[in-house]
């Protein structure tokens, strides 16, 4: 018996688009998306950006279909959407980050951080003078974040200790901790402003505004997220750690603090340098318990503080007669707090890479 070969041969390959197609297909589906809307009466951005991803996408899609096969096209189109919607989640970053900087930098000089701002009465001219300057809010920022990091971080460690080294999965108060770490997690910032203020006016009456005040704000925000963060970095320490440390007689206390924290450092400190990245931005709280002043204070028991949150939304919010020099006021401030959150974020980059294990 003979078997005959086919005619025509069987394709195990199908074709191929060239590399260069998609940033062609693009830039010509953007100019031709761009020259209708100018016949057509007027270039709007958002209109824009909007039909050309949708056009590329058809066309590259009905393209890739014709020429490799349906597989290849729905891996563009699917690759084409996940760009497209991670170019419109950085869009506002990078767009608000333009805009702090450019107007922040117009602001901001030695003079500005290092000098106390406000506004004052010149007796010979009459007239109100506004003095631009932040370091009043620099301090209060520093000295009420401090505090908060102070009292948040021990709190948080050892919370976290017992919830993974002592704890029983059955334990109530194990249950009744990590019921209120979750709840802790999702409260408003501006309840843990009133429930410091109002912990204060019991205490010291109804003038409670200070900066450890704000601080306890701060800490009902940061605690849980403290708790969080070492929990996690605790659990990938592993048993085999443990073991072999009560192996050897080491007590249990000793064993967590000179192993399983020690292996842990560079994931807890981390997350202590990221909390305090992300309660240093609050505004409502601080507003509401530490309230706003043009003077510097650096006594964090008495009288109000400045933050630079605060300051950033005052200044905009509520402007001195010379509008434009308190809006100046404002971007500085803001280009500030950004300029610390960077620092914070940094700081936990290097403290990670320095005190995570290396290998041998």
């Amino acid at each position: 018996m003979t078997v005959t070969a086919p005619s025509t041969p069987l394709a195990l390959t199908s074709g191929q688009l060239p590399r260069y197609i998609e940033p062609m297909l693009l830039g010509g589906v953007a100019v031709i998306v761009a020259g209708l809307q100018l016949l057509l009466g007027g270039f709007n951005l958002a209109t824009w950006l909007i039909l050309t991803a949708v056009i590329y996408l058809v066309a590259i899609g009905i393209g890739s279909s014709i020429v490799e096969n349906r597989r290849k096209a729905v891996d563009r189109v699917v690759r084409g959407l996940v760009t497209a919607a991670f170019l419109l989640a950085v869009a506002p970053l990078i767009s608000t980050l333009y805009t702090v900087v450019s107007k922040g930098l117009a602001v901001v000089n030695l003079q500005f951080i290092t000098q106390v701002g406000g506004t004052a009465f010149d007796p010979d001219t009459l007239e109100v003078v506004a003095t631009a300057g932040a370091w009043q809010a620099v301090a209060g920022t520093l000295i009420i974040t401090g505090i908060a990091a102070l009292i948040s971080v021990p709190i948080g460690v050892l919370a976290a200790v017992y919830l993974v080294e002592y704890a029983q999965p059955n334990n109530p108060l194990r249950r009744a901790i990590t019921f209120l770490v979750d709840v802790m997690t999702g409260i408003p910032s501006i309840v843990a402003g009133l429930f410091a203020f109002s912990l204060f006016s019991l205490v010291v009456g109804p003038k409670a505004f200070s900066g450890f005040s704000a601080s306890i704000a701060l800490c009902v925000l940061m605690i849980p997220i403290v708790i969080r963060s070492t929990e996690e970095m605790l659990r990938l320490v592993p048993a085999d750690l443990r073991e072999a440390s009560l192996a050897l007689g080491v007590p249990r206390s000793a064993t967590i603090i000179k192993v399983v924290l020690r292996t842990a450092a560079s994931g807890i400190i981390t997350g202590v340098v990221l909390a305090v990245a992300r309660v240093v931005g609050e505004t409502a709280p601080i507003f509401i318990a530490a309230s706003f002043t043009d003077n510097f204070n650096a006594n964090p028991f008495e009288g109000p503080m400045q933050t630079l949150p605060v300051m950033a939304y005052t200044a905009y919010s509520f402007p001195g007669q010379d509008i434009d020099a308190s809006q100046a006021n404002a971007w500085g401030a803001a280009f500030l707090l950004v300029v610390l959150v960077v620092i914070f974020n940094l700081i936990a980059r290097i403290v990670a890479a320095v005190f995570a294990p290396k290998a041998r």
